[in-house]
């Protein structure tokens, strides 16, 4: 209703973070790596680094542990379209946070259509987080006069909802 009459209310897919966390560095780490390109299109993966030191799972602040890769635009749909289908387009309302923003992981790789086991590669599973966002949300992250989003202009959890369903097709359980 809102969005037919003012175009600045339309909502729009910012970028798709696609995430394996690895918990070591690695061949498993460089598996993942390759893994996450074939997955991604060719896209370039970066390696993401433990935050914090804790000795329980050996890990030190700095060490790499997992890797991810960021898609926007065309890219983006594609691969959001593939890994809906590998959930069978159903989500929980659990899947989305106060901000709109929705997240899933899927188990198993080979579960994503195209993709074929590898043995030498093993089994992976990954998060994929969905960004949602209205035009003039870049007020808020600019370096010159920055300055927050209006409350009516965020985008609210029922929102977020109802774009999954209409422009996504996706069921919610």
């Amino acid at each position: 209703m809102d969005e037919k009459l003012n175009p600045m209310r339309k909502i729009r897919i910012e970028k798709v973070t696609v995430n394996i966390g690895v918990g070591q560095p690695g061949d498993r780490l460089e598996n993942a790596k390759d893994l996450m390109s074939k997955l991604a299109g060719g896209a370039t993966p970066v390696e993401t680094k433990a935050r914090r030191r804790d000795p329980v799972f050996k890990l030190r602040k700095g060490l790499p542990i997992g890797v991810k890769v960021t898609l926007r635009g065309k890219n983006a749909l594609a691969f959001l379209d593939k890994a809906l289908i590998a959930r069978r387009r159903v989500l929980k309302e659990s899947n989305f946070d106060k901000q709109g923003n929705l997240s899933f992981g899927i188990a198993e790789y080979i579960d994503f259509p195209g993709a074929k086991y590898d043995p030498s590669i093993g089994m992976f599973g990954f998060d994929v987080c969905v960004s949602l966002a209205r035009a003039g949300k870049r007020v808020q992250a600019r370096r010159i006069r920055s300055s927050a989003v209006g409350k009516s202009h965020r985008i609210t959890k029922p929102e977020a909802v109802e774009f999954a369903k209409a422009t996504l097709n996706v069921k919610l359980e």
